[in-house]
Order: C-alpha cells, then structure tokens, then sequence
C-alpha cells in the first residue's frame, strides 16, 4: 500500500507590533489633542459657572476672565425671581411632558410603518416626511401664526404642541426608520405566522427591541423642546404662558447690565439638560449609531 503524507500544516505569522516608542508617542500627543479640545470645548461653560457666582461688582471691576475675589449664591435667588423661574418651569415641563412622549410615539409608528410593513406610495410619504427637514423654521413663522391665530390657539402653552410636532416629527422618523429596518425579517414574519397583527408586533416586538433608538429620540426631542424659543416668543404673550427660554428676555432693559444675574439664569435653565446629557449620553451614541451599520 502506498502511504500518503500529510501536508505539512501551514504557521500563520502575525504581524510584528509597531514600536513601542512609536505607538507610545502617538498616543500621547492624540491625547494632548484630545483634552485640549476637552478644555476648548468646555471653557463656555466654565466661565458661565464662575460668573453665575461672582458678585457684580468683582464681574464690572475685574473683568470676566479673572478669577473671583469672592464667590455668592445671592446671583440665583434673584436670577429666579426675575426670570419668573417658578412659572416658566411648570409651563416648559408640561409642554415636555405631553408633547415629547406623543411626539416619539407617531415617529416609531410612523418609522415601523416605512421600514417593515407592505403599504402603497411608501416612497412618496417617506418623501414627503424627510422633505419637512429641509424647511426652515424661519420661513414659517408668518404662516403658521396666521394658522394658529385663526384655530385660536395663541398664547396656550398646549398651542405650541403641533408646531413642535410637525417640526421635530421629520428627524425622529429618520432616526428610528432608519433603526427599524435593521430588526431581522424574519422575527416580523414569525410573529405574523404565529398569528401576530401589525399592532402587536409593533408593541411586542418592535419597541422592546428599538429601546436604544426610543430613549435617543425621546432626550433629543427633549432637549429641542426645552430649548425651543422662537416658536415661543411668537405666539405666547402673557407672563403666564411664557416658556423657560422667553422667560430669560426679563433680564433685558433695566436688567442688561446684570450680567451676573444672566449667567446665573441660563445656568438654571440649562441644569436639567446637562443633567440628562451626562446621564444618558451613551444611549444617545448608541441609538444614533445602531442604525449606521447592518449585522
């Protein structure tokens, strides 16, 4: 009998590492980059924090960017009583409350339907929906006042729920149509063997499956909600309807030159937004990037 040989097994050999003073280098001046940036980046902030704590006359006398001779919190007691801090956060959290949970709520419907059931002209209200995010805002102040004014909806906190709607809709269907049509197939299919409806996948299987994609839509859609002004001061007028962000315009007139106040009112405008960013950003990264990439 004639004995075959083995071939003998082929050694595959790793690349050699790069050197170690090269690698070492390299990363210590992408880090000295990186927190230079860091520190770029966040010097707005920390100078509205030191500000916000100064008294006024060290702020006239020494400048803003000296370092404070003493520090008060007098600035924030007086800062809530001018921006009318007591009203105009009860009428920002309603308006965040009611519009923001209905808002994501017919985009991941809107989004399940474009990404994963069989309907007709589906291209053309795919269309027609992201067309919105090329509108600007600004060319729409006359209409929509003139359309809020006829329905007699002015000046209503509860007024401003559809114009924030039909503008922050668009993005969030993008985000999570996008997210949609990554759910394997076939666990749609399944459920619809198993005798699913449309709506019951949409609540048992769609939404439990897109929480990265909800929670990244719903802060996002929260922090444009919070900070939305334009809409605002167009069609609130009295001092009882008015929203956090009209509610800084009373440090204006008599109240221009107290630039310690000011710092000290948009610091407690902006808290809970920075509050939600450093607690939730790493759902923000992970919902806008689950839908980048197929697998």
């Amino acid at each position: 009998m004639t004995s075959i040989a083995s071939a003998p097994a082929t050694r595959t050999v790793a690349p050699a590492p790069p050197p170690a003073g090269k690698k070492t280098k390299g990363g210590l001046a992408l880090t000295v980059v990186l927190a230079a940036a860091a520190v770029f980046w966040i010097s707005p902030l920390a100078l509205l924090v030191v500000t916000a704590v100064r008294p006024l006359a060290d702020f006239i006398g020494n400048g803003p960017l000296s370092w404070p001779s003493a520090f008060t919190w007098e600035n924030f007691a007086g800062a809530w009583d001018i921006g009318n801090f007591a009203t105009t956060y009860g009428n920002s959290a309603l308006l965040l409350i009611l519009k923001v949970p209905l808002g994501v709520l017919i985009s991941a419907m809107l989004g399940f339907a474009l990404a994963k059931l069989r309907m007709k002209f589906r291209r053309t209200v795919m269309f027609t929906v992201f067309l919105g995010l090329t509108i600007p805002i600004y060319i729409t102040i006359v209409p929509v006042f003139i359309m809020m004014k006829t329905a007699g909806a002015t000046d209503s906190v509860l007024g401003l729920i559809g114009p924030y709607l039909a503008f922050g809709i668009p993005f969030e269907v993008l985000v999570l149509q996008s997210f949609f049509r990554q759910l394997p197939d076939e666990i749609v299919e399944a459920a619809r063997v198993d005798g699913a409806g449309d709506w019951r996948i949409f609540w048992r299987i769609v939404l439990p499956l897109s929480a990265p994609a909800l929670v990244t839509v719903l802060i996002l859609d929260a922090v444009a909600t919070w900070n939305e002004f334009l809409f605002a001061l167009i069609l609130l007028n009295s001092d009882a309807n008015k929203t956090l962000p009209v509610g800084l315009l009373n440090f204006q007139g008599q109240f221009s030159n107290n630039n310690t106040g000011l710092a000290a009112g948009i610091l407690i405008a902006v808290v809970p937004i920075l509050i939600a960013y450093t607690l939730l950003q790493r759902w923000i990264v992970a919902g806008l990037t689950a839908g980048a990439t197929k697998g």
